[in-house]
């Protein structure tokens, strides 16, 4: 059996699908480890996985959530920006450490996550193969998909392609300092330099945490791109922080629960969520507002109507039981299409706006955008999603699909087959 690497961002959405797929992997008895900054090693101790601590010096403990506290009180182009110097700053620390790291601890394929862009080259100078893991929306270029940061639909015409190569560009102007990065370590390790981030995406297979049905329509895909569902594991549990996870279930008074979750990183969205619980107070239905962070103390909040507000719930759990859940749209959205649920979507900043976008489009929420949030139209959309069964029926239409897709287990069986020739040719 092989030994398998992981690297990815610290963020629980990224860590709990590829734990799940490093999970699958020990089940089929692989070794796996996962390369990180020292407070991932108590996110993910639930998941069994190895863990080789890397980048204490740049990232000492307490300084991830200390940066995504930060990110959670930006939104739009802003928090777009904070996030791109993160990643800057993280490139730097991997080129450094995970080279060393990654040979001692005897490597033969890397999974690597697709926003930790310095992965692939890394895995180019130690000569391994590795995998693209998109646990985010998939960030392939081509014309005809609008920029992930945007909530533009995809259209058919010159005008809406020449909006997104606008878009294209300006990421490219935003994003110039990792890419200089990453130019700068190819030299120097004496690789073949990139012509376009294309480049740094796996050869031999990219992984999609998505349904193709939810994605927009694509032309300029590999043939080793796979869209495989949801990375979860089948109890619906989440492996980040599993011991810290509770919810008093007996507090449930039977009536439909609308299920409020902006993800660890926006927890510090209080406007927002005043702006939910004022919306829902006078629905008949129990609103949830999970609050997004262990260390928060509900006794604290003091929303209108009375709502059950919970620092850290199960979250698969509250979702496979909502009628509704109103979310940012990061990867909360593919959890609730997975359990058929539909949902109300408040995009913040990264691309939760484009994953808004592309659940607008196939009929499975309403969205709000962040400039425009209102309690009253808010209330609307609310209103539209839990008394039009379309949005629902559209929801399990994706459920079907996200089920059919594959998930961890397709995910490791294409792992697996990399691992036994190393060939693109896995269609």
């Amino acid at each position: 059996m092989s030994h398998i690497g992981i690297l990815c961002p610290g963020a629980i959405g990224h860590l709990n699908p590829m734990c799940n797929l490093g999970m699958e992997l020990m089940n089929r008895g692989h070794k796996v480890t996962l390369f990180g900054v020292p407070e991932v090693a108590e996110k993910i101790e639930r998941s069994n996985l190895g863990f080789c601590e890397i980048g204490a010096s740049d990232f000492p403990s307490g300084s991830i959530a200390t940066m995504y506290a930060e990110l959670g009180r930006l939104n739009g182009l802003a928090g777009l920006k904070f996030a791109i110097k993160f990643f800057e700053q993280e490139a730097k620390m991997l080129f450094r450490d995970a080279p060393e790291a990654i040979r001692k601890a005897g490597i033969n394929l890397l999974l690597v996550d697709q926003l930790t862009n310095a992965g692939g080259t890394i895995a180019d100078y130690l000569n391994l193969p590795f995998i693209t893991v998109c646990n985010a929306l998939p960030i392939n270029r081509e014309l005809g998909v609008p920029p992930s940061f945007t909530d533009w639909q995809a259209e058919n015409s010159w005008r809406a392609r020449l909006r997104n190569q606008f878009g294209y560009s300006l990421l490219d102007y935003f994003t110039r300092l990792i890419w200089n990065v990453m130019v700068q370590q190819r030299q120097q390790w004496q690789l073949p330099l990139h012509r376009s981030r294309e480049d740094g995406y796996s050869q031999l297979a990219q992984i999609a945490q998505l349904p193709q049905e939810l994605d927009f329509p694509r032309e300029r895909l590999v043939p080793w791109f796979h869209y495989v569902g949801l990375l979860k594991n089948p109890a619906d549990l989440e492996p980040v922080s599993l011991d810290r996870q509770d919810f008093p279930w007996e507090k449930l008074n039977g009536k439909p629960l609308i299920y409020a979750n902006l993800g660890t990183l926006q927890s510090h969205n209080w406007d927002v969520f005043h702006c939910i619980a004022t919306a829902c107070q006078d629905i008949d239905a129990q609103l949830v507002i999970s609050l997004g962070n262990p260390n928060a103390d509900p006794a604290q909040t003091n929303f209108p109507g009375n709502p059950l507000v919970v620092a850290f719930p199960p979250h698969q759990q509250l979702i496979v039981r909502a009628e509704l859940v109103i979310t940012h749209a990061g990867s909360t959205a593919v959890s609730c299409l997975s359990s058929g649920v539909p949902m109300v979507a408040i995009p913040i900043t990264t691309d939760q706006p484009g994953m808004a976008a592309r659940v607008a489009r196939v009929g499975a929420g309403e969205v709000v955008s962040l400039a425009k949030l209102t309690a009253p139209k808010l209330r609307q959309a609310i209103d539209r999603v839990l008394t039009q069964r379309s949005y629902r029926d559209h929801a399990q239409k994706l459920s079907t699909a996200i089920k059919q897709a594959g998930g961890v287990k397709y995910a490791a069986d294409i792992v697996e087959r990399v691992l036994q020739n190393d060939s693109p040719a896995l269609k």
